[in-house]
């Protein structure tokens, strides 16, 4: 019982935070990120009644397993680099919209790995502030916090 509590206050803590921590943990400005995203318009959506485009969504991406949004046909090789254990941050969303193909080249040590993502936003400031900016609209479920913590426990103990 006494293990369950402390469980349930690292999950409550972590939805307290975890959407002040997701809009600006990796320095990027949310509202300069809006102005670059409409460049990811064309491909995705987010907000209140965002669907699947030619890709997912982007609602809740952060601490999402890459390639399992729920409806969104994935391509092999995202599904893999999720497989490994790539779960979405704001570091590494900003790094993936750098190059997607060789952010997935790399994370997967394959340099046949493919995204069907095309689009490559060179500017810097540009990735960290989209990275922010899709942030805003991600809130981990109590799910996700816990399998999180679950990983983190195995990890550590390995």
């Amino acid at each position: 019982m006494r293990f369950a509590l402390k469980n349930l206050a690292v999950v409550a803590a972590a939805i307290l935070v975890a959407p002040a921590a997701f809009a600006d943990s990796h320095g990027g400005d949310a509202v300069a990120g809006e102005k670059v995203f409409k460049k990811c318009k064309a491909c995705h959506m987010v907000g209140e009644g965002a669907k699947h485009r030619t890709g997912p969504d982007l609602n809740d991406v952060m601490g999402r397993v890459a390639g399992t949004a729920e409806g969104y046909k994935y391509g092999k090789h995202m599904i893999a680099a999720g497989e490994a254990g790539l779960v979405w941050d704001e570091a590494l969303v900003a790094d993936y919209v750098e190059n997607p193909k060789k952010f997935l080249q790399e994370y997967l040590d394959d340099t046949a790995a493919k995204s069907k993502m095309s689009l490559k936003v060179k500017k810097e400031d540009d990735r960290m502030n989209v990275a922010a900016y899709v942030g805003t609209f991600s809130t981990p479920s109590v799910e996700e916090a816990e399998e999180s913590e679950e990983t983190e426990e195995e990890t550590s103990s390995d």
